[in-house]
């Protein structure tokens, strides 16, 4: 039986017509499958039927269960199929039954010629290469040399299936391969996920005891506080006009601290009486030495000269611009006159924000117009007029024109919400 069925390659040379069962083509009437060639069965039935199918249609068929084996279910099922039996009609019909549709198609080809390109288009194709081969060698039109063409592109095709399988087995040991290592590795990955997870719920629930420990903390507190609360309450009104009596503490303590500084000032303006009678004493003390030899009697009330009183102490004076050379001499020129000295150079290096602070902090601004900017300029001028604190302007930045400003308002009264320039001073000039 093996020796009929396994044919070489020899059975699939070209081969005198007539060795086929095609001969008389019978007009368009289709082969059955038990009138095939013997050569036809062994792909018919191994690449058109798949094994599962032809076994639940042998069993059904004989009632009796199939062989175990593939191989010798394949092998009977060929011995039925050459003649007509149970067997052979039973899978006849479900072969028309399962590739009807390439059964019409076939139907179209009126020549042989047409029925073989009909098969290379489904050979090269490959998705319905079974239907193909029994729609073609069942087509009246498939005559010896058609039907060995196809037989032989079917045989080659096997064989380049049973390569491909081996590729592909071999590709499935090594993706088994993988699988095994990535397995494994997911195993250490959910191992550590479940560590991480335990510590996580460890750390959850150390912080849920936390939670509650700072919740009696809080709750404890709150109660203490309220106790607390209660005994002020008690204590308050057991003790009538008890926050009056703060009250007056408070102020009593304000007021003792406004006593202290008043007698500060006072001690402070008792020391400047004693400073300035004890010039007058010297200075009549000068007068008298100087006195004619005639033994005229001077009167130094009236001849003595008076000493005009300095606007300018415990002032703050603050010089805008001038030469940087010349500030030591600004400082001690206003220094000497009492008044604190403040300086800005006009917006060469200090910046203008300097400068408002200064302005704030000044009770006299001197101007020096020849050395400053126009900001500058602008900031003092709009910075005087709107809080009326008396601007000197110096057009000439030199130490004896400050002296000169100094000595005149000596000798003036102050303007106190007036801005007074100099006759003819101006804008400064660009700089």
């Amino acid at each position: 039986m093996c020796e009929r069925e396994l044919k070489t390659a020899d059975s699939l040379l070209p081969r005198p017509a007539g060795a086929l069962n095609v001969s008389g083509l019978p007009g368009s009437r289709r082969r059955r499958l038990w009138e095939l060639d013997s050569m036809a069965f062994c792909p018919v039935i191994g690449v058109c039927l798949p094994i599962e199918t032809l076994r639940g249609l042998v069993e059904k068929v004989l009632r009796a269960p199939a062989p175990a084996s593939d191989y010798e279910l394949h092998c009977c099922t060929i011995n039925e199929c050459k003649q007509r039996t149970p067997v052979a009609e039973r899978l006849h019909k479900e072969l028309e039954s399962r590739y009807a549709l390439s059964v019409r198609q076939a139907a179209a080809c009126k020549s042989t010629q047409a029925l073989a390109q009909w098969w290379a288009l489904q050979r090269r194709a490959g998705d319905q290469l079974p239907g193909a081969l029994w729609a073609v060698l069942t087509h009246p039109r498939c005559d010896t040399p058609c039907a060995e063409g196809v037989l032989a592109d079917v045989h080659m095709l096997q064989h380049q299936v049973g390569a491909a399988q081996r590729v592909d087995l071999k590709r499935h040991a090594e993706l088994q391969e993988q699988h095994a290592a990535l397995q494994r590795e997911s195993a250490l990955l959910q191992e550590r996920c479940a560590q991480a997870l335990r510590e996580k719920t460890a750390c959850i629930e150390r912080q849920g005891a936390e939670l509650v420990r700072l919740r009696a903390e809080l709750l404890g507190r709150d109660t203490l506080v309220a106790s607390l609360c209660e005994q002020l309450k008690a204590l308050e009104d057991a003790v009538p006009g008890l926050k009056a009596r703060l009250e007056q503490a408070h102020q009593i303590t304000a007021q003792l601290a406004r006593i202290q500084e008043l007698e500060r000032q006072a001690r402070h303006w008792q020391q400047r009486a004693a400073d300035l009678q004890r010039r007058c004493e010297l200075q009549e003390q000068r007068l008298a030495q100087a006195a004619p030899a005639a033994g005229v009697r001077a009167n130094p009330a009236a001849e003595a000269p008076v000493e005009p009183a300095t606007p300018l102490r415990d002032k703050a004076v603050l010089c805008v611009g001038g030469r940087s050379a010349s500030v030591p001499v600004y400082r001690k020129l206003i220094e000497r006159t009492g008044g604190r000295f403040l300086h800005h150079d006009g917006g060469e290096e200090d910046s203008p924000a300097q400068l408002d602070v200064n302005l704030a902090a000044a009770d006299l601004v001197i101007c020096q117009t020849g050395c400053i900017s126009h900001d500058a300029y602008w900031r003092v001028k709009d910075h005087c007029k709107r809080h009326g604190k008396q601007c000197v302007f110096v057009e000439k930045p030199s130490a004896a024109s400050l002296e000169r400003e100094l000595r005149t308002i000596g000798q003036a009264r102050p303007l106190p919400a007036a801005c007074t320039a100099q006759a003819g001073a101006e804008a400064p000039a660009s700089r």
